[in-house]
């Protein structure tokens, strides 16, 4: 009885965490709709001075692109700012930067970590609104109107734009797996900032009031989710702009990725460490709530949950009494895994139907939250992130 109650539990918090959460945020925006519709009035010209920051270490092969992706965009040049925070690069993305006189570099030749580049860039920011953008990261042309409309409202203290990978018709595995997981995300974070507010920006695309920026220590792994909690904190808002979006592309391959979750869960149980206030629900209300479900479960109880519950899925079987209800969810999981593992052998060949690989990408997914879990508590991890290969 025991181990079908651990079993029930374990598989509830993952049914949760990725399906029943989502339903939660529908249930309550659909009431929000019904009870407490407002009229909105869109503001269509609001056109604040705006600084687009660029943290970057050794980004050559994208200056150019990017330099280029700035100048494009739909905004008035006389109210752009266009800072590239450069400390460390040992390529020649200074001296590119230097063809470009619309451009303004800052540069110190130690490499002290990206939020270090983004707490020196604050430093001389002197526009109300600050944007980050990744160097590898192209935005659409409308990124930057999209995202400083919704600063007319006081309460918004940040916006996040929308992350997309690029992609053709036919995608290996990881290409496929983190498209799927971003349309996901970014249908989340939707719903979240309908409702209240999104837990956590995406680093690709996302803006801050400068006024409310806080620096970050410098040992910060996870600097997008740590800044804009930190103005959550504060008791602003965090919302989606879904017309603003930052496209980049896919990790090279499945062993990149993996560097690349890792590191980033490693980051998560930093910042979880450090915001644990957040989970107070007399303080925080429904934002406690969202946190927990969007954030902490997913980077603790789920990963270790979707192991435990085949081990006790396989045991509970075993015993000598009538379980056809356990057997149905061990053959279910016995298709799973062996998805994942044809996941794991096709990994390499393209694909049109991008779902088949789904449960690798999830299994690899939350076996690198493991891994992100071991190497923080370790304190293998850097703060001078090694760029991961892509395709």
């Amino acid at each position: 009885m025991i181990l079908k109650i651990l079993f029930w539990i374990f598989l509830i918090l993952i049914i949760y965490a990725y399906v029943g959460y989502a339903l939660l945020l529908l249930l309550l925006t659909s009431f929000r709709i019904i009870f407490y519709r407002k009229e909105q009035h869109r503001v269509e010209i609001f056109e604040p001075f705006v600084t687009l920051l660029i943290p970057a270490y050794n980004e050559a092969e994208y200056v150019v692109a990017k330099v280029n992706n700035c100048l494009a965009l739909n905004y008035p040049r006389e109210k752009l700012r266009i800072l590239w925070v450069t400390d460390g690069t040992t390529d020649n993305t200074n001296s590119i930067l230097e063809s470009f006189p619309e451009i303004s570099t800052l540069y110190d030749k130690s490499r002290r970590g990206k939020i270090h580049a983004m707490n020196r860039g604050m430093q001389v920011a002197e526009t109300p609104i600050v944007i980050f953008t990744d160097a590898n990261t192209m935005l659409n042309a409308d990124a930057i109107r999209e995202i400083v409309l919704l600063f007319t409202d006081e309460n918004t203290g940040c916006v996040t734009g929308e992350k997309r990978i690029s992609a053709d018709g036919l995608q290996k595995a990881v290409g496929a797996g983190e498209g799927l997981y971003w349309q996901y995300e970014s249908w989340i974070k939707r719903l979240e900032s309908e409702i209240a507010s999104v837990m956590g920006a995406v680093g690709e695309l996302f803006a801050v009031r400068t006024e409310l920026y806080q620096p970050v220590k410098d040992d910060t792994l996870l600097d997008d989710f740590t800044i804009s909690m930190q103005i959550l904190q504060k008791g602003y808002r965090v919302k989606y702009a879904p017309k603003a979006w930052g496209t980049e592309t896919a990790s090279l391959n499945m062993a990149e990725e993996l560097k690349r979750k890792t590191r980033i869960a490693a980051g998560g149980i930093q910042a979880l460490t450090r915001m644990a206030g957040l989970l107070n629900p007399f303080r925080h209300g429904i934002i406690a709530l969202m946190y927990f479900s969007h954030k902490v479960l997913r980077w603790t109880l789920v990963p270790l949950s979707i192991p435990l519950i085949f081990v006790l899925n396989l045991v509970i079987v075993c015993q000598p009494v009538n379980n056809k209800v356990y057997m149905v969810m061990l053959v279910l999981q016995v298709i799973f895994y062996l998805m994942v593992l044809a996941g794991a052998a096709l990994k390499n060949v393209r694909f049109r139907f991008r779902a088949i690989f789904a449960p690798f990408y999830l299994f690899v997914m939350n076996y690198a939250i493991i891994r992100g879990f071991i190497e923080y508590l370790s304190g293998r991890y850097s703060v001078n992130w090694q760029k991961v290969k892509r395709s």
